[in-house]
């Protein structure tokens, strides 16, 4: 009899086995299948689209086009090169500045000091503004008639009327400083988390050992803040890559398409001229510059090593 059961369980073991092999598997297929629908799906099918001329005004134009998008995106179409040269400039600017602002605005509410829980609010209170309100603001402040430049022409600083939207030698750095106001408490935010869970100790046995507040936050403050503004500086880039919001709302891309970013651009080749083929090229060809940028600021920042 007792044979006869062990034959039983030696049979039932390898079926238990596979069946624990699988149950992980299992548990995780529906997150899987999600992100097959959600996530997989749309990016194969803009890559789909990038290959036909697809139009719905010019439906007998429509069909298999092969690679003639990208050879019109690279070749024929200058406003791509320059939407994409401003797009980095807008992203180089963006992202040095609210890093540097962020970094400083963690620093000094990370103090302690009389009114901090104020002052936090404060500093955290624009991240919550969406990109039209925060539109709707700078452009009561930079109106040439009632805003805060009117303000500055009444007391003699500047001349009366001026519209700095208007004015392409003006309007990238007006359009750089609304967004600066509304991206540096991303930073302030993150950093500040990070700062702290630095210890004390190592502060204290930093200035027992005759460290200035300079030496510390070099040799302790900055190894330790690596990862998080490895990480904060990617993130922002990627969003300010994609900004659409605040520039369409702001400055519709202009004037004379001064401020139109690459993701912008594609808004007015798919949603305003109805060319949903050549968008999805310009699509494909950004998520793929974003992508090869990311890896490579990954693999060259050493994302994710020591901290000293």
């Amino acid at each position: 009899m007792a044979t006869v059961t062990e034959g039983r369980r030696a049979q039932a073991a390898p079926r238990r086995g596979l069946r624990h092999r699988w149950t992980p598997y299992l548990l995780i297929a529906p997150s899987v299948l999600l992100m097959i629908v959600f996530l997989l799906y749309p990016i194969l099918s803009v890559f789909y689209y990038s290959l036909q001329h697809y139009n719905v005004t010019e439906p007998w134009n429509n069909g298999f086009a092969g690679l003639e998008n990208y050879r019109t995106m690279l070749f024929e179409d200058p406003l791509f090169w320059r939407s994409l040269g401003f797009t980095a400039q807008w992203v180089g600017w963006e992202v040095i500045l609210q890093l540097l602002f962020g970094l400083l605005l963690a620093l000094i509410v990370n103090e302690t000091f009389r009114w901090r829980g104020l002052a936090r609010a404060t500093v955290f209170a624009p991240w919550v503004v969406s990109g039209v309100l925060t539109t709707v603001l700078w452009t009561l402040l930079y109106s040439p008639t009632t805003g805060f430049l009117r303000f500055l022409s009444d007391l003699g600083i500047g001349s009366p009327g001026t519209a700095v939207l208007a004015d392409p030698d003006t309007v990238f750095g007006a359009a750089v400083l609304a967004e600066l106001w509304r991206g540096v408490p991303f930073f302030a935010i993150l950093l500040l988390a990070d700062l702290q869970t630095i210890s004390k100790d190592l502060y204290e046995a930093a200035s027992v050992d005759g460290a200035g507040r300079r030496r510390r936050f070099l040799h302790i403050t900055l190894p330790h803040l690596k990862n998080a503004i490895i990480l904060s500086t990617l993130l922002r880039a990627i969003w300010e890559f994609n900004n659409v919001d605040l520039l369409y709302t702001l400055t519709g891309g202009g004037p004379a398409n001064a401020t139109t970013t690459l993701p912008l651009y594609v808004a007015q080749q798919a949603v305003d001229s109805y060319e949903f083929g050549y968008g999805a090229a310009l699509t494909t060809a950004s998520f793929g510059l974003l992508l090869i940028c990311s890896l490579v600021y990954l693999r060259l920042s050493r994302f994710g090593g020591d901290r000293a």
